[in-house]
């Protein structure tokens, strides 16, 4: 069976190490997952003043989500919290009152930074609002990834071993998670 992950970029950065990070995430995957980006840099700013009326952008973003067996978050943390542009993204697909998108969706977390932290605050921010938002997290392993130059080649290839390794694990155990949460609560 093969299971569509909806993939969110945090970073609007095109030159973004957790866009690179990405991609080697989708290399390393097993091939039981199919990947799709969910696009956030064109949606405006979230009010509920668009409740009654939701722009075309927003309603991709919902539709996206709709189509997507699973999602994977790959972000930076900014000010230990999350992304501006991928909180604006999160309120979009969890309105109006009623129509959350995210809804029993099963979720993987995983950021890159230059610190040695990687993004471990941030995703404690990402955490809170998704179980708000009902997502079925995956909890373990956790993965806060230390970005150095070099450490994912242009074509998604990591060259250190022992991280590629770890981040192949993760993917796996990603896969695991989804296939118990749909069996639990398939979509649809």
């Amino acid at each position: 069976m093969v299971y569509k992950v909806g993939y969110f970029v945090g970073s609007l950065s095109s030159t973004s190490i957790n866009r690179q990070l990405s991609t080697a995430l989708i290399r390393l995957a097993p091939e039981e997952l199919e990947f799709t980006e969910i696009p956030i840099r064109d949606l405006p700013l979230y009010s509920p003043d668009y409740d009654a009326d939701f722009p075309s952008v927003a309603l991709d973003l919902k539709r996206a989500i709709a189509e997507s067996d699973a999602l994977l978050f790959v972000t930076p943390e900014y000010n230990r919290s999350i992304p501006g542009g991928l909180k604006n993204a999160l309120d979009w697909a969890s309105r109006p009152s009623g129509q959350n998108s995210f809804h029993h969706l099963p979720a993987a977390i995983i950021g890159a930074s230059p610190g040695r932290i990687g993004t471990a605050v941030g995703q404690q921010s990402l955490r809170a609002v998704l179980s708000f938002c009902n997502v079925r997290q995956m909890t373990a392993p956790e993965a806060y990834i230390t970005f150095a130059p070099g450490l994912v080649t242009a074509d998604g290839e990591v060259t250190d071993p022992k991280i590629a390794a770890f981040l192949e694990t993760f993917m796996e155990e990603f896969r695991t998670h989804v296939m118990r949460v749909l069996t639990v609560l398939p979509r649809g």
